[in-house]
């Protein structure tokens, strides 16, 4: 066997090892759904590898499928008509994205991206309608994430109208490593400062004032938090109002 073909041999071996610890279960709505649901669900659903930058939505485009992401984060990103964008809102494995394929309408006014290399399941939009209209379990628990997720859309706006640029940046921080398994991640300061809308100079010095204040450290667009709790005293309430929202709906409950 010539080394290119081992190589391509590993190299699949290793994919098929991946995928194989993948379960939608890794999802945390589809992880809630009773046995029976979830067994009518299964088959439907489709692994769905999405790398950095993969856009699953665009603004008014129509939507075939329904996400449920098993890790990574998907930023929810309102597009201007000159091209600048802010975002409004991001998910992980505690949710879903799709909102819009349940709550009356085909498509979305926001554009839906990957943040970092992610992976999730997806289900055909004729598929969960079908499902949504039984008024089951998975109606429930979608409307649950879909009343958190509102949540942390108005706490965005009223944060990026009311405080200073470095509070939301520990907001948009704390918020993206609560669905990450470890403590850094990967941006650039230029993505950082489309995701806040805001411009790369006044991103540049609030990254600065954080990393002067030992909270956090960047190099070559990695993020590392060294003191999360330094990070949280200095952000503003809108975080512990997102925090506390999802905490009071999540682990999800299925009415009695």
């Amino acid at each position: 066997m010539t080394l290119s073909m081992t190589a391509t041999r590993a190299r699949a071996e290793q994919a098929a090892a991946v995928t194989a610890l993948q379960s939608p279960k890794q999802n945390q709505i589809l992880a809630a759904l009773p046995a029976e649901e979830y067994a009518r669900l299964l088959p439907h659903l489709e692994l769905v590898q999405l790398p950095l930058g993969r856009v699953l939505y665009e603004p008014g485009v129509e939507m075939d499928y329904l996400y449920f992401p098993i890790s990574g984060i998907i930023s929810l990103l309102y597009v201007m008509k000159s091209g600048a964008s802010a975002e409004i809102g991001l998910t992980g494995n505690e949710g879903l994205v799709g909102v819009s394929l349940f709550m009356g309408g085909e498509s979305t006014t926001s554009r839906a991206v990957t943040q970092n290399a992610s992976a999730g399941y997806r289900l055909k939009a004729d598929v969960l309608r079908r499902e949504f209209a039984l008024g089951g379990p998975l109606q429930f628990l979608a409307l649950c994430y879909t009343q958190a997720l509102m949540t942390q859309m108005t706490q965005t706006a009223a944060c990026n109208r009311h405080h200073t640029l470095d509070q939301q940046l520990c907001r948009w921080l704390l918020l993206s490593l609560d669905r990450l398994p470890g403590d850094e991640l990967t941006m650039t300061q230029q993505l950082i400062a489309n995701m806040l809308g805001v411009n790369l100079d006044g991103m540049a010095k609030a990254l600065d004032k954080l990393r002067a204040a030992g909270l956090i450290r960047y190099n070559d667009g990695l993020i590392s938090v060294v003191d999360r709790p330094g990070l949280e005293d200095r952000v503003c309430e809108c975080y512990a109002v997102v925090k506390n929202e999802f905490g009071r709906l999540l682990p999800y409950k299925l009415a009695a």
